[in-house]
């Protein structure tokens, strides 16, 4: 298979980028309303762009199709519930072209395809989180801060 946007590797955000979109995104998914506004306040513009590679990181390696064959497969069902998240989305008006519609549709994918009966959906952001500063510790090792 040809390498395109979604089979590339993604590249590595920077770890208070990871820190700073995570604050946004845990804020929302709390219900706390401050919390967003004083990360956008510090990011400014750039906390869109920030969203954007989180829910690339989030959601691109979930719903990358492997070869079935044409047989019914998880990544089958998984393109079935994506299309009612979507439809969700849709119902309740939420506005991708912002930071908020777009933590709230991170939030909400979270909830619909990363958790077992809408499970502990903090405690998935936490472990998103974990992973995307591990991976920006590792290709961004000048920020690693010593004991």
């Amino acid at each position: 298979m040809p390498e395109n946007t979604v089979t590339a590797p993604l590249a590595p955000m920077e770890p208070q980028d990871v820190a700073d979109a995570f604050a946004c995104i845990r804020a929302l998914q709390a219900d706390d309303i401050d919390t967003p506004g004083a990360v956008a306040d510090d990011t400014g513009p750039e906390l869109h762009r920030l969203l954007l590679d989180v829910a690339a990181c989030v959601f691109i390696p979930v719903t990358a199709v492997d070869n079935c064959d044409g047989e019914p497969c998880a990544h089958s069902f998984l393109a079935a519930a994506l299309g009612r998240l979507l439809l969700e989305l849709l119902c309740h008006s939420v506005c991708l072209a912002n930071a908020p519609g777009i933590a709230d549709t991170i939030v909400r994918f979270t909830e619909n395809i990363l958790t077992e009966d809408h499970g502990d959906v903090a405690d998935v952001l936490r472990q998103l989180e974990a992973a995307g500063m591990e991976q920006a510790m590792e290709a961004h090792p000048a920020h690693r801060t010593t004991a």
